[in-house]
C-alpha cells in the first residue's frame, strides 16, 4: 500500500482481538484519528454520540468523518449527522473494520478526513 505511506499520518495496519493496530506499534480498542494523530478514545454509547465526543476531529475541519460503528453498521444519531453537516462536515457510517480500511484508501488519496472507530466487538 504505497499510496497509504505517501499520505502520511496514522494508518490502521491490522486488527488485534477487538482493537486496531495503528502503524506498527500501537493497539487501540477504540480510537479517534486525524490526518496527523491517532488517540485512544472512550466513546459514549452510539445512540448518545454527539459533537462533544468528536470535538478533536471537528477542530481540524475535515471534509468528512468516518464513523466506525463496531461489528455491524448502526446509523449514528440524526442530530449528530445534522450538526456535522451544518458545520460543513460530511458523515460516513460503516462497521469499524470497513471504516479502518476506507481510512487507508482515502488517506492514500490525500483526503483530509477524520475517523471515530468504535471497538470491533461493540
Amino acid at each position: 500500500m504505497d499510496r497509504e505511506a505517501a499520505a502520511g499520518g496514522p494508518i490502521v495496519r491490522g486488527f488485534v482481538g477487538s482493537g486496531f493496530r495503528v502503524d506498527d506499534e500501537r493497539v487501540f480498542r477504540a480510537l479517534l484519528m486525524t490526518v496527523e494523530t491517532a488517540s485512544e478514545w472512550t466513546p459514549p454509547p452510539l445512540d448518545r454520540l454527539d459533537t462533544a465526543a468528536l470535538q478533536p476531529l471537528i477542530d481540524v475541519a475535515p471534509e468528512f468523518i468516518l464513523i466506525g460503528t463496531g461489528a455491524g453498521l448502526t446509523r449514528p444519531p440524526v442530530a449528530l449527522v445534522r450538526a456535522l453537516e451544518d458545520a460543513g462536515i460530511g458523515v460516513e457510517a460503516m462497521d469499524s473494520r470497513a471504516a479502518a480500511r476506507a481510512w487507508g484508501v482515502l488517506r492514500g488519496e490525500g483526503r483530509v478526513i477524520g475517523a471515530a472507530l468504535y471497538p470491533l466487538d461493540a
